[in-house]
């Protein structure tokens, strides 16, 4: 297959490119600066892609978008978190909208953001939206996409849950955190996490590719777990202690209250119903073990 990705130098891009090309599958790189062979370039404040270098594609996974917990959330930071999605996704689907030789599927970036802070209520795909900023902008991503569904390209849009790589993102700054001792549960701990590990991130994405599967994909194990629960698994695989509770006014101090709630002490128990009814079958089902695989040479 010969596949278009945008985002493809972030934790999940990087690692989908890999696994492709390992397979022997083209990929073409949609790039905002560099360039050379295997690459498009686009610029989404000018409107500007490569139409051409995207005809005769077979699918184009969608991942490009500015990152949510990287600064505090100013008003320009939220307006950048918003537009760099819905722009970005905008001018990709109505590229490809306009293609003679259109790919068969776009897997399309969202998050589990899109139903907001729900307690203790499981979430499957055909939950409603909920409330604040990260719900907003995850009905505004999702919808931008629609000129590529309209023009009949497949669209699956995966709502991703905490990617878990001892490499990147969340858990790598756990680790750290970890080897000073220096873990503990985030407020209360009801706070539900919907996780899936890289490796099953990538594997469910490369399963959406080959599959007539469209609308919204929760990308989330099957075993979400509470915070003081993840925490306590972390703790177990590091062999460090995580009995230090860390008060709410501590991040919010660090990263202002907004970006601290929606990101650290609100949650969403999510259950990733599409993919298990289509038959997906997860390598890493549950924390403890996918924790064990992740961190057993720490």
């Amino acid at each position: 297959m010969r596949i278009a990705i945008s985002g493809s130098s972030g934790l999940i891009g990087s690692a989908l490119v890999r696994s492709l090309e390992a397979d022997g599958h083209s990929v073409l790189r949609i790039v905002r600066s560099g360039g050379g062979p295997g690459t498009v370039r686009w610029d989404i404040d000018a409107g500007l892609l490569d139409a051409a270098g995207l005809e005769g594609l077979d699918g184009v996974v969608h991942l490009a978008g500015e990152g949510i917990a990287e600064k505090r959330w100013t008003d320009e930071q939220k307006r950048k978190i918003r537009e760099s999605r819905t722009k970005g996704t905008t001018l990709l689907a109505e590229t490809l909208a306009s293609l003679s030789a259109k790919p068969a599927a776009l897997v399309s970036g969202s998050a589990i953001g899109f139903y907001g802070d729900r307690g203790d209520e499981q979430l499957t795909e055909a939950s409603g939206p909920g409330a604040g900023f990260l719900s907003d902008v995850v009905v505004a991503w999702e919808a931008a996409a629609a000129p590529a569904e309209a023009a009949g390209i497949r669209l699956a849009k995966i709502r991703t849950g905490i990617v878990l790589d001892a490499h990147g993102g969340v858990l790598e700054r756990l680790v750290r955190l970890g080897r000073f001792g220096l873990l503990g549960t985030l407020g209360s701990g009801r706070q539900w996490m919907s996780w899936i590990s890289l490796a099953d991130e990538v594997r469910a994405i490369r399963f959406l590719l080959d599959r007539e599967i469209a609308g919204p994909v929760n990308l989330t194990a099957p075993t979400p777990v509470t915070n003081a629960a993840f925490t306590k698994a972390v703790g177990r695989a590091l062999r460090r202690p995580t009995f230090l509770p860390i008060p709410r006014f501590g991040p919010k101090l660090l990263v202002g209250s907004e970006l601290a709630s929606a990101l650290l002490f609100e949650g969403q128990r999510v259950l990733p119903g599409v993919l298990e009814s289509a038959g997906f079958e997860f390598q890493d089902p549950g924390l403890e073990a996918a924790l064990g695989v992740m961190l057993g040479a720490d």
